[in-house]
């Protein structure tokens, strides 16, 4: 617009004519200007303007406010569930204490984000209000400069677009395909995930600081009544192995170690079909882990007690072959990594003939259980600390310093695309993270940390 303006506005120039023979050889020439100058340094202005209210529009804060009002929304409805435990289940004594003293924690997160939702919402008013009356200013002068346009070159060319952009349109609509079938239910209807916040829980169980390697969290496909259970398998024996899953009624109950209820996976420890390794998941009310000294995905079912194993491909790394880990430091017996997410579970492992790159695999509801469909990655599994699953994509960890944890690398199945580049930060409580699975029914995620239990809130776009 800038340019067109002036190169009309210098073509349709009237200019008087004025010539005089000098000695009857050279010929002198006087040009006049009849037309008004061109108002340069106001162009100049508008486009400067334009620049600065493209800058200000930007799409991190187009998403802002849905980024809080998505995180309000789950705390509103994780202070409800809490009041409604302190309701049912108030002892009058230490657990009611305790059960208050998170409630009042959890209100004051709400009146937190309510108060930058509001700044934030009030920020954004004062924005559109102050771009809307810029627009109109530029779209006023913008419309005077032109005048300047005598042969109405510019307003032709507008026309031209329009008609260039309508012919786009229905070549697209001609040449247009089908359109693809609903996406299926494990892909993510929420978006991206684009940060994690928090912690939102942290505290130490009834174990202190014992032990510390485990895993903890809720069950993605709970039985009926089973809703609001939270487990813990803490490695009990050598910080390697465990025999039995606890469960608790309530997060307030895991807290203050009030009421578990002990499931003995063997009556002794470590021995066969026992938990080896602190990645363990639960779900659909049974424990996935990997099998004492085996390359084996064992599944122990909750309510029946019963145990059945299926084997993993040949020559996949057990025994410490394989741990995460992060310079000098490794996380012992971690070959296995189990993760839950909308579709099911997952295993991750390797093997030498993958170079140790990362595989991934389906672990298919059953029993014995039985593996699915599998992928092999680029993703060195020394080079990461812990990987999780969200909505079939999977994601990896790095150690970046004792306050900090890194989402760096992620996976999807469905596109087989691999990013190195995410750079989502996790602000740690304590040095290491053992373990770290997502859940998708709360949309947190829940790490167990040098015996510390810790839960964050996964944000999406």
């Amino acid at each position: 617009m800038k340019s067109s303006l002036l190169s009309v506005w210098t073509a349709a120039v009237f200019l008087a004519l004025f010539s005089q023979c000098v000695s009857g050889k050279d010929c002198m020439c006087e040009l006049k200007n009849l037309a008004r100058p061109f108002p340069m340094e106001k162009l100049d202005s508008y486009h400067t303007a334009a620049n600065q209210c493209v800058k200000s529009m930007n799409a991190a804060k187009l998403v802002e406010v849905d980024v809080l009002m998505l995180g309000l929304q789950q705390r509103l409805e994780q202070l409800e569930k809490s009041v409604s435990v302190l309701e049912k289940e108030d002892d009058g004594d230490l657990y009611g204490a305790v059960s208050l003293r998170i409630i009042e924690l959890e209100l004051a997160e709400v009146l937190e984000l309510m108060d930058k939702l509001k700044k934030t919402v009030n920020s954004h008013k004062q924005l559109s209000g102050s771009t809307a009356t810029r627009l109109e200013s530029m779209t006023k002068g913008m419309k005077e400069l032109e005048a300047f346009d005598l042969s109405h070159v510019v307003i032709k060319e507008r026309e031209n677009l329009r008609v260039k952009r309508e012919l786009a349109q229905c070549q697209l609509e001609r040449q247009a395909t089908p359109r693809p079938p609903t996406a299926p239910p494990q892909r993510c209807p929420q978006g991206q995930l684009v940060n994690v916040t928090g912690p939102r829980t942290y505290g130490l169980t009834q174990y202190g600081t014992s032990y510390y390697y485990g895993t903890w969290g809720k069950d993605p496909k709970p039985a009926p009544g089973k809703e609001d259970m939270y487990w813990l398998v803490a490695l009990t024996s050598s910080d390697v192995y465990a025999n039995y899953v606890r469960h608790y009624s309530s997060l307030s109950t895991i807290l203050v170690g009030v009421g578990p209820v002990d499931t003995v996976i063997a009556s002794s420890n470590p021995t066969t079909n026992t938990i080896m390794g602190p990645n363990v998941v639960q779900y659909g009310d049974a424990l996935y882990y990997g099998c004492y000294y085996t390359a084996s995905v064992c599944r122990f079912n909750i309510s029946t007690r019963s145990i059945s194993n299926t084997p993993l491909p040949k020559n996949t790394g057990i025994n410490n072959k394989f741990p995460f880990g992060y310079l000098d430091v490794t996380y012992s017996y971690t070959d296995l990594d189990f993760a839950t997410d909308e579709s099911g579970v997952w295993v991750v492992y390797t093997a030498p003939d993958n170079f140790g790159n990362v595989i991934l695999s389906e672990v298919k509801e059953g029993s014995p259980p039985s593996l699915g469909r599998t992928w092999r990655t680029s993703l060195h599994k020394r080079t990461a600390t812990n990987t999780f699953m969200v909505c079939g994509v999977l994601y990896a960890t790095r150690f970046l310093d004792k306050q900090t944890e890194e989402i760096f690398y992620s996976f999807d199945t469905v596109t087989k695309q691999e990013r190195y580049d995410l750079k989502i930060h996790i602000k740690k409580m304590q040095t290491n993270i053992q373990s770290l699975n997502y859940n998708p029914r709360d949309r947190m995620l829940y790490a167990y940390s040098d015996s510390y239990i810790v839960s964050y809130d996964a944000v999406f776009q």
